[in-house]
Protein backbone atom coordinates (compact mmCIF):
# COMPACT_ATOMS: atom_id res chain seq x y z
CA UNK A 1 0.00 0.00 0.00
CA UNK A 2 2.98 2.19 0.97
CA UNK A 3 4.04 1.99 -2.81
CA UNK A 4 0.83 2.66 -4.28
CA UNK A 5 0.48 5.86 -1.80
CA UNK A 6 4.06 6.87 -3.25
CA UNK A 7 3.28 6.61 -6.83
CA UNK A 8 -0.19 7.99 -6.34
CA UNK A 9 1.75 11.28 -4.82
CA UNK A 10 4.65 11.02 -7.61
CA UNK A 11 2.70 13.96 -10.17
CA UNK A 12 2.08 16.24 -6.51
CA UNK A 13 6.17 16.10 -5.68
CA UNK A 14 6.97 16.87 -9.04
CA UNK A 15 5.13 19.84 -8.79
CA UNK A 16 5.86 20.85 -5.61
CA UNK A 17 10.07 20.38 -6.51
CA UNK A 18 9.20 22.96 -9.68
CA UNK A 19 7.38 25.32 -7.74
CA UNK A 20 10.05 24.90 -5.04
CA UNK A 21 12.70 25.31 -8.29
CA UNK A 22 10.81 29.13 -9.20
CA UNK A 23 10.37 30.15 -5.50
CA UNK A 24 14.08 29.50 -5.02
CA UNK A 25 15.34 31.43 -8.33
CA UNK A 26 12.23 34.46 -7.69
CA UNK A 27 14.48 34.37 -3.99
CA UNK A 28 17.69 35.18 -5.59
CA UNK A 29 16.17 37.55 -8.22
CA UNK A 30 14.61 39.55 -5.89
CA UNK A 31 17.52 39.66 -3.25
CA UNK A 32 19.86 40.26 -6.14
CA UNK A 33 17.59 43.38 -7.38
CA UNK A 34 16.74 44.93 -4.54
CA UNK A 35 18.14 48.75 -3.34
CA UNK A 36 21.65 48.90 -2.31
CA UNK A 37 21.73 50.23 1.38
CA UNK A 38 24.66 52.21 1.11
CA UNK A 39 25.27 55.29 -1.70
CA UNK A 40 27.54 57.85 -2.31
CA UNK A 41 27.20 61.47 -3.34
CA UNK A 42 29.94 63.87 -4.54
CA UNK A 43 29.45 67.48 -2.94
CA UNK A 44 32.10 70.27 -2.85
CA UNK A 45 34.65 71.33 -0.27
CA UNK A 46 33.49 70.62 3.23
CA UNK A 47 31.90 73.21 4.81
CA UNK A 48 30.79 74.57 1.21
CA UNK A 49 26.80 74.86 0.48
CA UNK A 50 27.09 72.25 -1.52
CA UNK A 51 28.57 69.95 1.34
CA UNK A 52 25.75 71.07 3.33
CA UNK A 53 23.26 70.22 1.50
CA UNK A 54 24.47 66.92 0.54
CA UNK A 55 24.25 66.53 4.50
CA UNK A 56 20.66 67.41 4.75
CA UNK A 57 19.91 64.35 2.17
CA UNK A 58 21.86 62.08 4.18
CA UNK A 59 19.95 62.79 7.26
CA UNK A 60 16.70 62.45 5.62
CA UNK A 61 17.90 59.43 3.45
CA UNK A 62 19.26 57.66 6.95
CA UNK A 63 15.24 57.48 8.29
CA UNK A 64 14.58 55.81 5.20
CA UNK A 65 17.42 53.48 6.48
CA UNK A 66 19.66 54.50 3.53
CA UNK A 67 23.20 55.14 4.39
CA UNK A 68 24.44 58.00 2.36
CA UNK A 69 28.18 58.45 1.70
CA UNK A 70 29.36 62.25 1.68
CA UNK A 71 32.44 62.54 -0.56
CA UNK A 72 34.08 66.22 -0.52
CA UNK A 73 35.09 67.27 -3.62
CA UNK A 74 36.32 70.98 -5.28
CA UNK A 75 32.95 70.97 -7.13
CA UNK A 76 30.99 70.57 -10.46
CA UNK A 77 33.63 69.85 -12.88
CA UNK A 78 35.34 67.29 -10.15
CA UNK A 79 31.52 65.48 -9.49
CA UNK A 80 31.23 65.13 -12.68
CA UNK A 81 34.38 63.10 -13.40
CA UNK A 82 33.79 61.09 -10.15
CA UNK A 83 30.52 59.97 -11.36
CA UNK A 84 31.99 59.29 -14.88
CA UNK A 85 34.67 56.81 -13.28
CA UNK A 86 32.73 53.32 -12.81
CA UNK A 87 35.47 52.95 -10.60
CA UNK A 88 34.79 55.64 -7.71
CA UNK A 89 31.65 54.39 -6.08
CA UNK A 90 29.90 58.08 -6.53
CA UNK A 91 26.22 57.10 -7.43
CA UNK A 92 25.33 60.46 -7.81
CA UNK A 93 26.09 64.43 -7.11
CA UNK A 94 25.40 68.25 -7.12
CA UNK A 95 26.23 69.16 -10.41
CA UNK A 96 26.26 73.07 -11.66
CA UNK A 97 24.75 73.68 -15.56
CA UNK A 98 27.30 74.38 -17.82
CA UNK A 99 29.30 72.42 -16.62
CA UNK A 100 28.81 69.11 -18.10
CA UNK A 101 29.06 70.17 -21.91
CA UNK A 102 27.75 67.93 -24.98
CA UNK A 103 29.15 64.94 -23.56
CA UNK A 104 25.91 62.86 -20.99
CA UNK A 105 27.83 59.35 -21.24
CA UNK A 106 26.32 56.85 -18.45
CA UNK A 107 24.55 60.23 -16.56
CA UNK A 108 21.16 61.22 -16.50
CA UNK A 109 19.74 63.84 -14.35
CA UNK A 110 17.04 64.22 -11.71
CA UNK A 111 16.10 67.58 -12.04
CA UNK A 112 16.93 70.74 -11.16
CA UNK A 113 17.14 72.02 -7.66
CA UNK A 114 18.26 76.01 -7.00
CA UNK A 115 19.50 78.59 -8.05
CA UNK A 116 23.50 79.63 -7.55
CA UNK A 117 24.38 82.93 -8.24
CA UNK A 118 27.75 84.38 -9.26
CA UNK A 119 28.61 86.38 -6.49
CA UNK A 120 31.20 88.41 -6.97
CA UNK A 121 31.98 90.89 -3.84
CA UNK A 122 35.31 92.98 -4.13
CA UNK A 123 36.87 95.81 -1.39
CA UNK A 124 35.51 98.99 -3.59
CA UNK A 125 37.30 100.92 -5.56
CA UNK A 126 36.09 99.16 -9.12
CA UNK A 127 35.12 101.55 -12.20
CA UNK A 128 32.19 100.41 -13.84
CA UNK A 129 29.68 97.40 -13.48
CA UNK A 130 31.17 94.75 -15.76
CA UNK A 131 33.73 91.85 -15.50
CA UNK A 132 36.23 94.70 -17.07
CA UNK A 133 36.40 96.18 -13.82
CA UNK A 134 38.28 93.13 -12.62
CA UNK A 135 41.41 93.89 -15.05
CA UNK A 136 44.55 94.08 -13.19
CA UNK A 137 43.25 92.85 -9.80
CA UNK A 138 43.74 89.95 -7.83
CA UNK A 139 40.75 87.88 -7.82
CA UNK A 140 40.05 84.23 -6.51
CA UNK A 141 37.66 82.34 -8.72
CA UNK A 142 37.51 79.03 -6.68
CA UNK A 143 39.58 75.37 -6.59
CA UNK A 144 40.28 73.76 -9.72
CA UNK A 145 37.37 71.52 -10.51
CA UNK A 146 35.05 73.42 -8.85
CA UNK A 147 32.12 75.48 -11.27
CA UNK A 148 32.88 78.85 -10.64
CA UNK A 149 37.14 78.32 -11.53
CA UNK A 150 35.01 76.41 -14.95
CA UNK A 151 32.50 79.45 -15.34
CA UNK A 152 34.56 82.33 -15.06
CA UNK A 153 37.71 81.54 -16.98
CA UNK A 154 34.81 80.95 -19.46
CA UNK A 155 33.10 84.47 -19.28
CA UNK A 156 36.89 86.29 -18.83
CA UNK A 157 38.18 84.88 -21.87
CA UNK A 158 34.87 85.92 -23.63
CA UNK A 159 35.22 89.55 -22.10
CA UNK A 160 39.05 88.92 -24.01
CA UNK A 161 40.65 89.53 -20.13
CA UNK A 162 41.89 85.78 -19.39
CA UNK A 163 45.44 87.64 -19.25
CA UNK A 164 44.33 90.47 -17.75
CA UNK A 165 43.44 89.48 -13.90
CA UNK A 166 45.91 87.73 -11.16
CA UNK A 167 43.40 84.59 -10.55
CA UNK A 168 43.99 82.64 -7.62
CA UNK A 169 42.45 79.14 -6.91
CA UNK A 170 41.48 79.69 -3.05
CA UNK A 171 38.48 77.37 -1.40
CA UNK A 172 35.08 79.81 -0.77
CA UNK A 173 36.09 80.12 2.98
CA UNK A 174 40.11 80.72 2.54
CA UNK A 175 38.73 83.50 -0.63
CA UNK A 176 36.36 85.09 1.99
CA UNK A 177 38.96 85.34 4.79
CA UNK A 178 41.64 86.85 2.71
CA UNK A 179 39.24 89.44 0.82
CA UNK A 180 38.26 90.42 4.19
CA UNK A 181 41.45 90.63 5.54
CA UNK A 182 42.62 92.92 2.15
CA UNK A 183 44.72 90.23 0.66
CA UNK A 184 42.92 90.31 -2.14
CA UNK A 185 41.09 92.17 -4.65
CA UNK A 186 38.18 90.20 -5.02
CA UNK A 187 36.77 86.84 -4.56
CA UNK A 188 34.07 85.05 -6.77
CA UNK A 189 32.02 82.30 -6.22
CA UNK A 190 28.72 80.42 -7.18
CA UNK A 191 26.42 79.57 -4.15
CA UNK A 192 22.86 79.17 -2.96
CA UNK A 193 21.59 82.39 -1.10
CA UNK A 194 22.06 80.78 2.09
CA UNK A 195 25.47 79.39 1.96
CA UNK A 196 27.51 80.03 4.69
CA UNK A 197 30.05 82.51 3.13
CA UNK A 198 27.53 83.87 0.78
CA UNK A 199 25.82 84.99 4.30
CA UNK A 200 29.44 85.87 6.15
CA UNK A 201 30.20 88.64 3.07
CA UNK A 202 26.77 90.29 2.22
CA UNK A 203 26.41 91.23 5.51
CA UNK A 204 29.80 92.52 6.19
CA UNK A 205 30.45 96.64 5.38
CA UNK A 206 33.67 96.25 4.34
CA UNK A 207 32.98 94.44 1.07
CA UNK A 208 30.50 95.49 -1.61
CA UNK A 209 28.97 92.92 -4.87
CA UNK A 210 29.40 93.96 -7.96
CA UNK A 211 26.10 94.96 -9.60
CA UNK A 212 26.52 93.48 -13.19
CA UNK A 213 24.88 95.50 -15.74
CA UNK A 214 24.93 93.19 -18.66
CA UNK A 215 23.66 90.21 -17.13
CA UNK A 216 20.71 89.90 -19.45
CA UNK A 217 23.41 89.48 -22.61
CA UNK A 218 24.98 86.55 -20.08
CA UNK A 219 21.59 85.06 -20.54
CA UNK A 220 20.83 85.40 -24.30
CA UNK A 221 24.48 83.99 -24.82
CA UNK A 222 24.52 81.05 -22.20
CA UNK A 223 20.57 79.53 -21.98
CA UNK A 224 21.58 77.39 -18.91
CA UNK A 225 21.92 80.88 -17.06
CA UNK A 226 19.00 83.06 -15.56
CA UNK A 227 19.07 86.19 -14.74
CA UNK A 228 18.35 87.05 -10.67
CA UNK A 229 18.05 90.24 -8.62
CA UNK A 230 19.33 91.10 -5.03
CA UNK A 231 16.82 93.68 -3.45
CA UNK A 232 18.04 96.80 -1.74
CA UNK A 233 18.88 96.01 1.92
CA UNK A 234 18.56 92.11 2.68
CA UNK A 235 21.79 91.34 3.70
CA UNK A 236 21.43 94.27 6.73
CA UNK A 237 18.12 96.53 6.82
CA UNK A 238 19.87 98.87 9.16
CA UNK A 239 23.32 98.79 8.01
CA UNK A 240 20.90 98.89 3.95
CA UNK A 241 23.22 96.34 2.54
CA UNK A 242 23.76 96.15 -0.73
CA UNK A 243 22.98 99.62 -0.49
CA UNK A 244 20.68 99.07 -3.65
CA UNK A 245 19.17 96.54 -5.98
CA UNK A 246 22.01 94.03 -7.53
CA UNK A 247 21.43 92.12 -10.63
CA UNK A 248 23.19 89.06 -11.03
CA UNK A 249 22.87 86.13 -13.36
CA UNK A 250 22.69 82.39 -11.78
CA UNK A 251 23.59 79.17 -12.90
CA UNK A 252 21.02 76.06 -11.52
CA UNK A 253 22.12 73.07 -9.59
CA UNK A 254 20.86 70.00 -10.84
CA UNK A 255 20.83 66.39 -9.15
CA UNK A 256 22.68 63.83 -11.58
CA UNK A 257 22.86 60.05 -11.30
CA UNK A 258 24.75 57.37 -12.84
CA UNK A 259 21.64 55.28 -15.17
CA UNK A 260 22.03 52.24 -13.50
CA UNK A 261 21.16 53.94 -10.07
CA UNK A 262 18.64 51.45 -8.94
CA UNK A 263 15.07 53.25 -9.70
CA UNK A 264 13.67 53.09 -5.98
CA UNK A 265 16.35 55.08 -5.16
CA UNK A 266 15.99 57.28 -7.92
CA UNK A 267 12.17 57.94 -6.30
CA UNK A 268 13.60 57.88 -2.62
CA UNK A 269 16.17 60.57 -3.72
CA UNK A 270 13.03 63.19 -5.54
CA UNK A 271 10.89 62.39 -2.50
CA UNK A 272 13.79 63.80 -0.66
CA UNK A 273 14.46 66.96 -2.99
CA UNK A 274 10.76 68.02 -2.36
CA UNK A 275 11.35 67.73 1.46
CA UNK A 276 14.63 69.78 1.06
CA UNK A 277 14.32 72.31 -2.26
CA UNK A 278 10.62 72.81 -2.29
CA UNK A 279 10.34 75.74 0.39
CA UNK A 280 10.43 79.08 -0.41
CA UNK A 281 13.90 80.97 -1.05
CA UNK A 282 15.38 84.34 -1.70
CA UNK A 283 15.29 83.68 -5.52
CA UNK A 284 12.60 81.66 -5.86
CA UNK A 285 8.83 81.05 -5.09
CA UNK A 286 7.48 77.67 -3.07
CA UNK A 287 6.95 75.01 -5.25
CA UNK A 288 9.76 76.02 -7.98
CA UNK A 289 12.21 73.52 -7.21
CA UNK A 290 13.47 70.77 -7.58
CA UNK A 291 12.51 71.36 -11.45
CA UNK A 292 11.78 68.50 -14.28
CA UNK A 293 14.29 70.69 -16.44
CA UNK A 294 17.20 68.47 -17.76
CA UNK A 295 19.78 70.84 -18.16
CA UNK A 296 22.84 68.94 -20.51
CA UNK A 297 21.37 66.03 -19.17
CA UNK A 298 18.29 63.93 -19.52
CA UNK A 299 15.79 63.56 -17.18
CA UNK A 300 15.79 59.58 -15.85
CA UNK A 301 12.56 57.79 -16.46
CA UNK A 302 12.07 57.75 -12.84
CA UNK A 303 12.18 61.44 -12.99
CA UNK A 304 9.84 61.49 -15.74
CA UNK A 305 7.49 59.87 -14.18
CA UNK A 306 7.69 61.60 -10.51
CA UNK A 307 7.56 65.39 -12.19
CA UNK A 308 4.42 63.46 -13.96
CA UNK A 309 2.52 61.61 -11.66
CA UNK A 310 4.20 62.01 -8.24
CA UNK A 311 5.44 59.02 -6.06
CA UNK A 312 4.66 55.28 -7.28
CA UNK A 313 1.59 53.90 -5.00
CA UNK A 314 3.49 51.77 -2.92
CA UNK A 315 6.45 54.20 -2.11
CA UNK A 316 3.68 56.42 -1.04
CA UNK A 317 1.85 54.51 1.12
CA UNK A 318 4.51 51.81 2.65
CA UNK A 319 7.91 52.81 4.47
CA UNK A 320 10.73 52.71 1.90
CA UNK A 321 12.50 48.70 2.47
CA UNK A 322 8.58 47.54 2.49
CA UNK A 323 7.85 49.33 -0.15
CA UNK A 324 10.36 47.94 -2.22
CA UNK A 325 10.15 44.58 -0.85
CA UNK A 326 6.57 44.59 -1.90
CA UNK A 327 7.08 46.11 -5.45
CA UNK A 328 9.64 43.75 -6.32
CA UNK A 329 7.90 40.40 -4.99
CA UNK A 330 4.81 41.56 -7.31
CA UNK A 331 6.48 41.70 -9.82
CA UNK A 332 8.08 38.09 -9.31
CA UNK A 333 4.89 36.57 -8.04
CA UNK A 334 2.80 37.43 -11.23
CA UNK A 335 5.33 35.45 -14.05
CA UNK A 336 5.76 32.92 -10.99
CA UNK A 337 2.10 31.88 -11.07
CA UNK A 338 1.66 32.24 -14.86
CA UNK A 339 4.16 29.56 -14.56
CA UNK A 340 2.90 27.70 -11.97
CA UNK A 341 -0.86 27.86 -12.63
CA UNK A 342 -0.67 26.06 -16.25
CA UNK A 343 1.60 23.60 -14.60
CA UNK A 344 -0.75 22.83 -11.81
CA UNK A 345 -3.00 21.82 -14.89
CA UNK A 346 -0.81 20.23 -17.01
CA UNK A 347 1.35 17.96 -15.27
CA UNK A 348 -2.00 15.71 -13.47
CA UNK A 349 -3.02 14.75 -17.21
CA UNK A 350 0.69 13.81 -17.87
CA UNK A 351 1.24 11.82 -15.34
CA UNK A 352 -1.82 10.09 -15.99
CA UNK A 353 -1.30 9.57 -19.22
CA UNK A 354 2.23 8.45 -18.80
CA UNK A 355 0.49 5.39 -16.30
CA UNK A 356 -2.07 4.88 -18.83
CA UNK A 357 0.19 4.38 -21.80
CA UNK A 358 2.07 1.50 -19.60
CA UNK A 359 -1.17 -0.31 -19.16
CA UNK A 360 -1.78 0.26 -23.21
CA UNK A 361 1.59 -1.35 -23.92
CA UNK A 362 0.81 -4.27 -22.20
CA UNK A 363 -2.54 -4.35 -23.74
CA UNK A 364 -0.95 -4.24 -26.97
CA UNK A 365 1.27 -7.92 -26.56
CA UNK A 366 -1.78 -8.97 -25.15
CA UNK A 367 -3.63 -8.27 -28.37
CA UNK A 368 -0.76 -9.87 -30.18
CA UNK A 369 -1.03 -12.91 -28.48
CA UNK A 370 -4.93 -13.02 -28.81
CA UNK A 371 -4.72 -11.82 -32.56
CA UNK A 372 -2.02 -15.62 -32.62
CA UNK A 373 -4.11 -17.52 -31.38
CA UNK A 374 -7.55 -16.71 -32.93
CA UNK A 375 -5.66 -17.35 -36.36
CA UNK A 376 -4.24 -20.97 -35.27
CA UNK A 377 -0.70 -20.35 -37.42
CA UNK A 378 1.75 -22.80 -36.97
CA UNK A 379 3.42 -20.98 -33.93
CA UNK A 380 4.45 -23.16 -30.72
CA UNK A 381 1.84 -23.40 -27.83
CA UNK A 382 4.45 -23.56 -24.92
CA UNK A 383 6.03 -20.86 -26.89
CA UNK A 384 2.87 -18.42 -26.64
CA UNK A 385 2.61 -19.39 -22.98
CA UNK A 386 6.14 -18.94 -22.15
CA UNK A 387 5.41 -15.02 -23.71
CA UNK A 388 1.83 -14.98 -21.78
CA UNK A 389 3.62 -15.98 -18.43
CA UNK A 390 6.22 -12.96 -19.30
CA UNK A 391 3.28 -10.82 -19.73
CA UNK A 392 1.06 -11.72 -16.94
CA UNK A 393 4.63 -11.16 -14.53
CA UNK A 394 4.86 -7.75 -15.98
CA UNK A 395 1.65 -7.01 -15.51
CA UNK A 396 1.66 -8.25 -11.71
CA UNK A 397 5.11 -6.01 -11.08
CA UNK A 398 3.51 -3.05 -12.25
CA UNK A 399 3.62 -0.42 -9.29
CA UNK A 400 0.01 1.61 -10.55
CA UNK A 401 -1.66 4.41 -8.14
CA UNK A 402 -4.65 3.85 -6.49
CA UNK A 403 -6.51 5.36 -8.82
CA UNK A 404 -5.71 3.28 -12.06
CA UNK A 405 -5.60 0.07 -10.45
CA UNK A 406 -9.04 -0.86 -11.94
CA UNK A 407 -7.20 -1.01 -15.12
CA UNK A 408 -4.78 -3.44 -13.41
CA UNK A 409 -7.38 -5.75 -12.73
CA UNK A 410 -9.29 -5.48 -15.95
CA UNK A 411 -5.62 -6.10 -17.46
CA UNK A 412 -5.53 -9.56 -15.75
CA UNK A 413 -9.16 -10.73 -16.02
CA UNK A 414 -8.14 -10.43 -19.94
CA UNK A 415 -4.51 -11.94 -19.60
CA UNK A 416 -6.54 -14.99 -17.75
CA UNK A 417 -9.24 -14.96 -20.47
CA UNK A 418 -6.05 -15.22 -22.83
CA UNK A 419 -4.89 -18.14 -21.14
CA UNK A 420 -7.73 -19.88 -20.86
CA UNK A 421 -8.46 -19.50 -25.06
CA UNK A 422 -4.82 -20.81 -25.19
CA UNK A 423 -5.37 -24.02 -23.05
CA UNK A 424 -8.56 -24.91 -24.48
CA UNK A 425 -7.56 -24.23 -28.17
CA UNK A 426 -6.74 -27.62 -30.11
Amino acid sequence: MALRVFHLSNWHLLTIAVAAGVIVCAAVLLLSSMPPRSIAMATGPEGGGYYEIGRRYQELLARSGVELRLVPTAGSVENLALLRDPKSGVDMALVQAGSIGNSAGELESLGTLFYEPLWIFHRGGLEGATLAALRGRKVSIGPVGSGSHALLLRLLKLNEMDQGVELLTLPPEDAADKLLAGEIDAAALLASWDAPVVQQLITNDQVELLNLARADAYVALYPFLSKVTLPRGVGDLAKDLPPVDVALFASKASLVVRKELHSAIQYLLLSTAVQIHSGVSMFHRAGRFPAAEGIELPLSREAVHFYKSGQPFLQHNLPFWMASLVGHLLVLLIPAIAVLYPMFRFLPGLYGWLMRRKIARLYGELRFLEDEITDGGPTDGAQLTARLDRLEKQANQLRMPIVYESMMYLLRHHISIVRNRLTTSP
